[in-house]
């Protein structure tokens, strides 16, 4: 049979403010068009169905949407929840949708999904642990203080339930393991919202290593390859969403697998969603202005590093970002000043230039209004005086 494995879609993520909603769409219509272009018989989605624990109806909707249309011909959906899901609402429609082929996994269960798909005939066990959260594991890991016991006691936990759902493997079936969690040795990225704390909560993958043939794993963004004693995967994101993402290539993997032999990977590179591009502009706003007028990175977001000598004047930051609405980020460089760490430690400065400087450096290099320093200088005097009267009174 033929597996789709995807994940982490975080369906109503914004960045700083702007809606990603239009770019999931399109990137669900390039899923659908896959599994219909290559045959899927079987759609693994390894959690992070929505972006919080309360998504936009428009997310639930685009969800609903793409989900009905995965299922179709006879495909089979298997979702289970991640960190940033709300478990209940991700399995709430279970009763109107199980008999359409899409199972939905919210709570961490002690049966395996089963599965049979009608292209080949052949049945799927899959191994499905939704995001198994700390609070969860919390009678297990009282009394624990030191990180590495704490990892061997949440990974021995983890071990033991997929040891559990693995027991429905037989012989004559597609075996398959997912689970949305941190594996020991996965490079992260600045958009995951952290499920560990240190090192506590990552697990050791042989935790996972439980006679699967492949186990699709959600949470990092990254696509990547575990090292372990069967094929196991991240598939990553389907878009960047943090800069720290910035020329990463999303993907799919795409899996060929009959009962007991070795899988046949593809992983299938994706084309939906807009790039995010990082622009370090030594020539300052000259250069800026000339990358602008060449069109370069034209549907990208952009985070803007601009190296200058005199600081931005508000007209310049909104020429640029009118020039480019995807300018997300305007961060002025000055080479040769002092770091910002010197400048606000300089004994002696008067507190009104501080402000200045501080706000130069939150604003792109504007300067503030002669009536917004005034203002903070009579909050500044304001405070004073009550802390005088508090003085006195004690």
């Amino acid at each position: 049979m033929r597996i789709l494995h995807t994940g982490d879609w975080h369906l109503g993520r914004t960045l700083e403010g702007r809606s990603r909603l239009p770019e999931q769409e399109q990137f669900l219509d390039e899923l659908v068009a896959i599994s219909e272009a290559e045959q899927v018989d079987v759609i693994l989605m390894a959690g992070d169905v929505y972006d919080s624990v309360n998504p936009p109806a428009a997310a639930e909707s685009l969800f609903y949407d793409a989900a009905a249309r995965l299922a179709e011909n006879g495909r089979q959906l298997i979702v289970i929840a991640g960190n940033h899901d709300q478990p209940e609402r991700v399995a709430s429609v279970s009763p109107l949708v199980s008999r359409r082929g899409i199972h939905l996994v919210g709570l961490p269960a002690v049966e395996a999904v089963k599965v049979q798909v009608p292209r080949t005939g052949e049945k799927a066990t899959i191994a499905a642990l939704p995001y198994p959260s700390e609070s969860r594991l919390s009678e297990l890991l009282a009394g624990e203080s030191d990180e590495a016991e704490l990892r061997l006691a949440y990974s021995a936990k983890v071990g033991k339930l997929m040891r559990q759902l693995a027991g429905a493997y037989r012989p004559d079936t597609v075996n398959l393991a997912m689970s949305h969690i941190y594996v020991l040795g996965g490079l992260e990225s600045d958009s995951e919202r952290p499920i560990q704390v240190g090192g506590a909560y990552t697990v050791d993958p042989s935790a996972l290593d439980v006679g699967a043939q492949y186990t699709a794993l959600g949470h990092l963004h990254r696509p990547q390859a575990v090292k372990a004693g069967s094929m196991m995967r991240y598939s990553g994101s389907p878009l960047a969403y943090s800069f720290s993402e910035a020329g990463q290539a999303k993907s799919v993997m795409l899996l060929d697998i009959a009962p007991g032999e070795e899988p046949i990977a593809r992983e299938l590179y994706l084309t939906s969603g807009r790039p995010l591009v990082r622009w370090a502009c030594r020539g300052g706003l000259d250069e800026v202005r000339r990358w602008l007028e060449e069109g370069r990175d034209a549907n990208a977001f952009i985070d803007l590093e601009i190296n200058l000598t005199e600081a931005m004047s508000l007209g310049d930051i909104q020429a640029l970002r009118k020039a480019r609405e995807g300018i997300v980020h305007i961060r002025p460089v000055y080479p040769g000043r002092d770091t910002e760490e010197q400048v606000f430690s300089r004994a002696g400065m008067p507190v009104d230039e501080l402000f200045r400087r501080f706000y130069q450096r939150q604003s792109g290099g504007a300067e503030p209004e002669a009536e917004l320093v005034d203002l903070f200088m009579s909050l500044i005097a304001e405070d004073e005086q009550q802390d005088s009267e508090e003085v006195e009174q004690a």
